[in-house]
């Protein structure tokens, strides 16, 4: 099949079209690079320089006319989506509205949707959140989430296109941005190793359910070979407070960072944490433990000139 993977030159995106290439695929990667890497992307993989935002994109679909549509490009700040909701709507509603769109004129009708598990549910009233838990997003950025896969349902009826949302967890691993927001593993382990003490905000007991980005690229796998439609969890369904998530990468950068604690951050959620049992039932598990997969996060992260103090 044709793939077009947006924001494949990001975090988890360039993770998807590498993953793609190996299963022997027709990759293209769509990226502005505002965030994403070129030396993130994957050989073999056709690039394209564009925006989600711009009508340049529709010249990308004339030349590759994909079969499917996988859509990590995004504006992945929730504290910027506080700050300017418009823009994040500009973005992540008629950014994917356009695509969306794409896909119809052009003949792609399956589409790959990167939404949120976290936000899209807001406060919690059950631990792990099912699928089927209300969604009461707190931020513009769980709310545009959330219209996305409305229009996807319509798509899905109007248009008969097959599409998955797959509401990711905190998804960490190599090539996350330690310069993001949405990257605490990735801000932790880089000061960490240049010898720096990350300031853990408020007291840290705050818990996320963190998934490999290795486990995140087989749950696309397993929608796409699967045919799966709707929305589905994926995480590990284990809770992980900021406390134990420093003590775990102090101690395997060196074990000699004291815990910093800063101000609270506002409205940030106490717990966050998803079922993903649907998908397990389709055949996916998270197979990386928290462990190895944050060793192997700082592994890369020490590849790439940063040294683990001695």
């Amino acid at each position: 099949m044709k793939i077009l993977v947006t924001g494949g030159a990001g975090f988890i995106g360039s993770h998807m079209a590498e993953a793609f290439l190996a299963d022997g695929h027709e990759v293209a990667v769509l990226d502005n690079l505002s965030s994403g890497r070129r030396e993130n992307l994957p050989e073999g993989a056709r690039f394209y320089h564009a925006d989600i935002k711009d009508s340049s994109v529709k010249g990308v679909f004339e030349e590759f006319r994909p079969d499917v549509l996988c859509h990590h490009a995004a504006q992945i700040d929730v504290r910027r989506s506080v700050a300017d909701p418009a823009f994040d709507a500009e973005v992540n509603v008629v950014g994917t509205l356009r695509l969306l769109e794409l896909c119809r004129l052009f003949g792609a009708r399956r589409v790959l949707f990167a939404s949120t598990g976290g936000a899209i549910y807001g406060e919690q009233e059950t631990f792990p959140a099912p699928e089927t838990h209300p969604t009461r997003p707190v931020s513009p950025y769980g709310a545009a989430k959330l219209a996305v896969e409305a229009y996807l349902h319509y798509y899905g009826v109007e248009h008969g296109f097959h599409a998955t949302a797959l509401r990711y967890a905190n998804v960490y691993g190599p090539r996350q941005d330690p310069h993001g927001e949405a990257g605490v593993v990735a801000i932790f382990t880089e000061r960490l190793l240049r010898n720096e003490e990350p300031v853990i905000n408020g007291d840290g007991r705050q818990t996320r359910d963190y998934v490999y980005v290795g486990d995140v690229v087989q749950a696309n796998r397993t929608a796409l070979t699967r045919g799966l439609r709707g929305a589905y969890n994926v995480g590990t369904g284990v809770e992980t407070s900021v406390k134990e998530l420093f003590d775990r990468l102090n101690a395997l950068t060196g074990g000699r960072a004291e815990r910093q604690h800063g101000p609270a951050k506002p409205g940030e959620q106490k717990r966050s944490c998803i079922d993903s049992r649907r998908l397990r039932e389709a055949g996916w598990r998270p197979s990386v433990s928290l462990g190895d997969g944050l060793a192997e996060t700082v592994k890369w992260f020490a590849s790439q000139g940063t040294g683990i103090r001695g």
